[in-house]
């Protein structure tokens, strides 16, 4: 059985730091991730705030964090983590996928999460027929076409910039009176003279062999209305994959997030947390700099003991 000073599990942009900074610590780490790397971070059309870049999609800064991390570290793609179990000996955990079995001092879980759904009939009926979480991988269908994008966060506004970009005819759906997004993100949503639907929900998505239309609820006088429509790219948020950190006894917070310290450690020795997973901002680069801190963290308790 294979045995590693650190295994991260995940290999989106905090996991990706986190084997770089552990494999130039001189410890040898094994990339864990049940998918490509980058996770649903491939998906993101552009971004304007990661320093360094004016402007980049997600899938390319993937591309270059991940040729940068085999340089430092291995990385498994496709190879799902099942299960993890204490050890009591140096190795203390034994982490098993559908693939294989390895042995590890310390463990760091950057599982990331997933897209949250909206709960209306017929979304999952018309999930790939019109209904969709990523704009970068759909959008392209789409163009000349009327959509809507349902959320008021940077990831919605993020999408229907870029499919508004794309030549479909964007429509944003949003609950509440106003937008979390960023003002800038926000401006340009302005500027582009996008549509926006304010205080409304989406009760039913129908169709026959595609999406045809939308009924949608006002928020304030709950009265329906029916949006003839062609597609449905929804963004409301994510989940966090916590079935590892739940088997390990991690301590979560009410949100379900893994609750860590300044340090990236959680509540079980040398099990350290990162990214989307944790408490905190939702950023990449916040991602990164949780990546840098929990290999450190580890390479220094690995010493230490």
């Amino acid at each position: 059985m294979e045995q590693y000073d650190i295994i991260i599990i995940g290999a989106g942009p905090g996991g990706l730091t986190a084997g770089i900074y552990a494999g130039r610590q001189g410890t040898k780490n094994l990339i864990l991730d049940r998918d490509l790397a980058g996770g649903i971070g491939r998906e993101v059309p552009e971004m304007e705030n990661y320093p360094g870049f004016d402007n980049i999609s997600g899938l390319e800064l993937i591309e270059k964090m991940k040729s940068q991390a085999i340089k430092n570290c291995e990385l498994h793609e496709m190879e799902e983590v099942t299960e993890i179990t204490k050890n009591n000996t140096e190795y203390r955990f034994t982490v098993k996928t559908n693939k294989d079995e390895y042995q590890s001092k310390t463990v760091i879980l950057a599982t990331g999460s997933s897209h949250r759904h909206l709960n209306a009939k017929g979304e999952e009926e018309f999930k790939g027929k019109g209904v969709s979480y990523c704009a970068t991988c759909d959008g392209f269908f789409f163009q000349g076409r009327d959509i809507i994008m349902v959320g008021g966060g940077n990831s919605a506004l993020q999408e229907a910039i870029y499919l508004n970009n794309l030549g479909a005819n964007v429509t944003l759906v949003h609950r509440r009176d106003e937008f979390r997004a960023q003002q800038h993100l926000q401006d340009i949503v302005k500027k582009d003279g996008i549509d926006i639907i304010y205080n409304a929900t989406v009760e039913e998505i129908k169709g026959s062999m595609l999406v045809e239309s939308v009924v949608l609820k006002d928020t304030k006088t709950g009265e329906l209305s029916e949006m003839p429509i062609n597609g449905v790219f929804i963004s409301v948020g994510y989940m966090p994959h916590t079935e590892l950190a739940k088997q390990l006894d991690v301590d979560l917070d009410e949100s379900g997030h893994i609750i860590i310290d300044k340090e990236q450690k959680t509540n079980i020795d040398y099990v350290y947390a990162i990214g989307d997973v944790c408490v905190g901002l939702k950023q990449w680069v916040v991602a990164c700099g949780e990546g840098a801190v929990a290999a450190t963290s580890a390479y220094n308790d690995i010493k230490q003991n």
